[in-house]
């Protein structure tokens, strides 16, 4: 899995298509009430309960290995939050067991993530008008060893688009996002309250 990740995600130029990463799914039946940067827990809690099942069978309808299997990792919040960050898109990370007890530390200085760490973060976006509510990519970070990816702070960054194709990122556009975060070892968290808790 590694190998092939890192080969494919490294190969990748191009800058990345933010707005209209593939063909947008809307999901059906799906739709927001008001802005989505106000919505309540419970109102984003129910329509993440609405769209979570097609946003895991979009990403998973290439066969793409990770995007088939990482929602049997762990979830870094209780719900998803829209920061602004990746098109002002909701987002819900998972973690493997590599990374997962380092990452929910949600350390701000010296962070240093094990190498194998696989991130994956849920995208999807609600029309302020319509309430529609439609699927994003699948952003997947992998922590890489030292040497391996230097220039980006050794992590390779990739992303399935909700076709569930492989979508073509730029490692220096994401790196230079998430460079923001050095100290947390390039990591941008999800919003703090809805981080999960020990």
């Amino acid at each position: 899995m590694t190998p092939k990740f890192l080969i494919a995600a490294a190969t990748l130029a191009g800058g990345l298509a933010w707005a209209n990463a593939g063909a947008a799914q809307v999901v059906e039946g799906c739709v927001a009430k008001g802005d989505p940067y106000e919505m309540s827990d419970a109102e984003v809690k129910e329509l993440y309960d609405c769209v979570k099942a097609t946003l895991e069978r979009c990403y998973a309808l290439r066969g793409d290995e990770i995007a088939s299997t990482y929602r049997e990792w762990k979830a870094t919040a209780t719900r998803p939050g829209v920061a602004g960050v990746h098109g002002e898109r909701f987002l819900m990370t998972y973690v493997n067991d590599t990374g997962y007890d380092e990452y929910t530390k949600f350390g701000s200085d010296g962070v240093e993530m094990p190498v194998g760490t696989l991130i994956a973060k849920e995208s999807f976006k609600v029309d302020p008008d319509s309430g529609a509510t439609s699927v994003g990519p699948l952003f997947l970070m992998e922590k890489v060893a030292a040497g391996t990816a230097d220039e980006y702070g050794n992590w390779i960054y990739s992303a399935v688009q909700p076709s569930g194709a492989e979508m073509k990122v730029s490692q220096a556009y994401c790196s230079g996002c998430h460079a923001a975060f050095e100290g947390q070892d390039h990591l941008g968290y999800p919003l703090e309250e809805v981080r999960v808790s020990h």
